[in-house]
């Protein structure tokens, strides 16, 4: 069966829960993308500087990251069903309370307890769709919508961020609270009750929780703070970070109920589609912050302009559901993800010469590839991230995935600050271009490590096995891990 027939076996019942979920994660896009057109004109009205201003967005990441694996394993124990709903509520009350933020730390708090809904509600979500399809073609179908309904709500999230930054920031954040309250409502009806899971002997890790948590914060603002203090200090939180980091995998061997099992691990297939997503998001993410600041504060364009100026990237919004399907049944998630990898590589390559007066012409063609790359990478690694493992544990594949993803964020905004502001010397014009220009080796630097781990997986299929569209990054069928 190919993939495209694959969506014509999925019932109206299905289908209904299919647009439930990708109401969702195209909410999640939309919020996250007019926060990000908007970044110019919150730091004009509160007066933040620009370190302050990348913790708007990696306070959101943060709580995203930091609390998915808890988030993930929640869905497994406590229901899918009841995770998703709870945590929309709390995703939608805080979303509106960031609206009304006066100063800038409340705005940080509100945008990562955001982000910590957003860390329950994704796994939950992810996980109905990889335990409710068929693995194979059915699923694979219904993640790729799935991503690309994502990719969806960043573009229409950059224009809608444009329109209502215009008229005030504020309703970059009440607007989601109208659409999170609909979703809740559709949700409600149509996402079905499933049996109460077994938690005998079973229980959250609580302190692995909050130690991962604690180690990737403290990762994020060691690389953060490298241009605004001393070496010193900067190595001092990175190895506290890492030494956290190794507390909670020493915690998640010795726990009963590990908040990850890390015989997960084994499987390399995983552990690469993870390592990509971490380059992947940094790149784009830290990307996509330089673009909007070069735009609005240095050439001085409206926020709607810059808008429309980016939203050709949203070519991924139609491709990833119609093109990506048909290559991977052709030639495999590998080779698929490494194409959308390369992708990048020359996407951010050809924006390193960045002149100060740029014509849009000379700035179409990385947008254009790194929608390509967006449409070709995001959906495949999504699909080989949870496929081959046990249903009781999507919750936990869908939570390393989406951690892997926020985490790199993170990372990427943090670094392409730190690099941004170390190599900006003095106010004038030329030396802030100059501080773009050092930063945007940190997006091209990681998308080709990203595609030099992608490339592993091409030379595990060397042997003459051939593709398969459920072929992970070795371009064959994942196995089921075992226990």
């Amino acid at each position: 069966m190919s993939s495209l027939s694959a969506a014509k076996d999925m019932d109206a019942r299905k289908w209904g829960i299919l647009l439930v979920l990708c109401g969702a994660i195209f909410l999640e896009g939309v919020d996250v993308a007019m926060l990000n057109v908007a970044l110019p004109s919150i730091r004009a009205d509160l007066g933040l500087s620009t370190g302050e201003l990348q913790w708007v967005m990696s306070a959101y990441v943060l709580g995203y990251g930091g609390f998915m694996l808890l988030g993930g394993r929640a869905a497994d124990l406590f229901g899918r069903r009841r995770m998703f709903l709870a945590w929309l509520a709390v995703f939608l009350l805080f979303s509106g309370l960031g609206g009304l933020a006066t100063e800038g730390w409340t705005l940080v708090l509100a945008r990562f307890t955001t982000g910590v809904a957003a860390a329950f509600m994704t796994p939950a979500g992810l996980s109905v769709i990889t335990t409710g399809f068929a693995e194979g073609p059915q699923r694979n179908r219904a993640l790729l919508i799935y991503s690309g309904t994502a990719a969806g709500g960043f573009t229409i999230g950059l224009v809608a961020g444009g329109l209502l930054t215009a008229v005030g920031w504020r309703w970059v954040f009440f607007a989601p609270v109208v659409l999170s309250f609909v979703i809740l409502v559709a949700a409600a009806v149509l996402v079905p009750r499933s049996g109460r899971p077994d938690r005998s002997g079973k229980r959250l890790d609580a302190a692995g929780a909050l130690t991962v948590t604690a180690a990737l914060v403290l990762i994020v603002l060691g690389v953060e703070r490298a241009a605004h203090t001393g070496i010193v200090l900067s190595l001092a939180t990175l190895l506290a970070g890492l030494g956290l980091l190794g507390i909670f995998l020493f915690l998640e061997r010795r726990a009963a109920e590990p908040l990850v099992r890390l015989g997960i691990f084994r499987s390399g297939v995983l552990v690469r589609a993870n390592l990509v997503a971490i380059l992947f998001a940094a790149g784009f993410f830290g990307f996509q912050f330089l673009v909007v600041l070069y735009l609005r504060e240095l050439r001085g364009w409206t926020t709607l302009r810059t808008s429309f100026a980016m939203l050709i990237m949203g070519i991924d919004a139609v491709l990833s559901p119609t093109l990506t399907p048909r290559l991977v049944a052709r030639f495999g998630n590998a080779r698929v993800i490494l194409g959308g990898l390369v992708l990048g590589v020359l996407s951010y390559g050809l924006f390193l010469p960045l002149g100060a007066d740029w014509s849009y012409a000379a700035m179409v063609p990385s947008f254009l590839l790194l929608g390509l790359c967006f449409a070709l990478a995001y959906g495949p690694l999504t699909i080989v991230a949870t496929e081959g493992v046990a249903d009781e544990e999507q919750g936990l594949a869908g939570g390393l995935l989406y951690t892997s993803f926020q985490f790199g964020a993170a990372v990427g905004l943090s670094a392409v600050t730190a690099v941004s502001v170390a190599a900006t010397r003095g106010d004038t014009s030329a030396a802030v271009l100059d501080g773009y220009r050092a930063a945007l080796l940190v997006p091209f630097a990681t998308a080709v490590a990203a595609a030099v781990i992608g490339s592993f997986g091409l030379r595990a299929r060397r042997g003459g096995a051939p593709p398969a569209a459920g072929g992970g990054l070795t371009g064959t069928a994942a196995v089921p891990v075992s226990r």
